[in-house]
């Protein structure tokens, strides 16, 4: 029986890529529609803040599928247009070419942008962030050996690029607000290590300081003034305060929304017929009991899977643990979980050689847990957060007890 629906992905990020992908490979044989505004073919991001920054080689590994694997799959690639409009009553969706698509079924997979510096200043040249490809290259022309770079923000990717720029030999400050850079995200305990790394490379990290304007001549940037009055010399300035959701076709939409699109465990939002994947999507976790919005790679990547089976009314759900990873100079790092900013931290190994474990603990429960330069051991922390049994946190701190037995 031929299938005359058509399904619509508006995003050319992995995550769109991957639910074609995976619409295709659980049976979907209608028409299949892809709009991206970049002009690339879907890429990961991770490149962009690690090997490719520091490089400029291994782009060509990030693109998820070759221009004849779409065509060899049906897939209809529309890229550099950007989706503008979403009529959801009309099943319909419009570009800013003045294009009109109909759709059956429409997945949402725009991701986040980085948030935008409102500051006096913030619009000259040399004021930089990370996002895209073209992003990535303005950065490394930047890092330059000499080359005096200013990091606002000591966020993950703040970090990652700062590592870059030292290895460049650049002249690198990392300004940020609060006391330890990711003490939010990782407690003061762990916090304190990627600190500390950064001291010892070389990085001129400033905390609790407040960032006044970025000041400049003849409209390129020279220096970021603090909230003290003193001046810090740039002659580049990279903005990593945050990542917002591509929520604005959604809103205009009327989806609804909370800290991104809200969707459920097969990521159909508000609309029946229209569902959230990635960086966008606010998505129920049945694990959790909640909703959680991440963003990183490793959603994107295994979290269209599910939603596919959504579109197509399987019963498929996504019910991963959130999970990233970084590296900044020798430390690499997995993370796996959710944690809160309360949340006990007990440390399996040497924080000072970074090479440990850390775990997460609430309730005597694990409920995320970190390992730093020791790697195949991320399985067997999921399985400990999975299990969600009491621990005793002497035997959880010792290198001696396997993890499976708390499993």
């Amino acid at each position: 029986m031929t299938d005359n629906r058509t399904f619509v992905v508006v995003g050319g990020g992995l995550a769109g890529a991957k639910a074609v992908e995976a619409l295709r490979d659980k049976g979907f044989e209608g028409a299949l529609e892809l709009y991206g505004a970049e002009p690339h073919l879907p890429y990961e991001r991770p490149p962009l803040s690690k090997g490719y920054l520091k490089t400029g080689e291994g782009l060509a590994d990030a693109f998820v599928h070759t221009r004849e694997w779409y065509l060899e799959h049906r897939v209809g690639l529309h890229l550099g247009s950007r989706v503008t409009e979403l009529a959801l009553l009309d099943h319909e969706l419009g570009t800013d070419t003045g294009e009109r698509v109909r759709y059956d079924k429409l997945l949402v997979a725009t991701g986040s942008s980085p948030r935008q510096l409102h500051l006096p200043g913030a619009e000259l040249d040399g004021v930089l962030y990370l996002r895209t490809i073209e992003d990535s290259e303005r950065l490394r022309a930047a890092f330059v050996p000499g080359a005096r770079v200013v990091f606002i923000g000591g966020g993950w990717i703040g970090l990652e690029a700062a590592s870059a720029a030292v290895d460049a030999g650049s002249s690198v400050t990392v300004l940020e607000a609060l006391d330890i850079p990711l003490v939010r995200v990782l407690g003061p305990k762990v916090a304190t290590v990627f600190a500390d790394l950064h001291r010892e490379k070389g990085v001129d990290l400033r905390t609790g300081v407040e960032v006044a304007a970025v000041e400049g001549e003849l409209g390129q940037v020279r220096c970021v003034r603090l909230g003290d009055g003193t001046t810090v010399p740039a002659d580049a300035v990279v903005v990593g305060i945050g990542a917002l959701p591509n929520i604005e076709l959604a809103e205009l939409a009327g989806l609804r929304l909370d800290n991104g699109i809200v969707v459920d465990a097969q990521g159909r939002t508000s609309d029946p017929d229209v569902f959230a994947v990635g960086d966008v999507a606010n998505h129920f976790l049945p694990f959790l009991d909640q909703h959680v919005r991440v963003e990183h790679w490793a959603t994107a990547l295994n979290q269209p899977s599910a939603v596919a089976g959504g579109m197509l009314d399987q019963d498929d759900v996504y019910d991963e643990l959130p999970y990233f990873y970084t590296d900044q100079y020798d430390l690499g790092m997995e993370y796996i979980g959710y944690c809160g900013p309360d949340d006990e931290v007990v440390v399996r190994g040497d924080l000072a050689s970074r090479e440990f474990l850390a775990f997460w603990l609430r309730d005597d429960r694990v409920v995320a847990g970190m390992a730093v330069n020791i790697w195949e051991v991320i399985d067997d922390i999921k399985a400990v957060v999975r299990g969600r049994r009491p621990v005793d946190r002497g035997r959880l701190a010792d290198p001696a007890v396997p993890l499976r037995d708390f499993a």
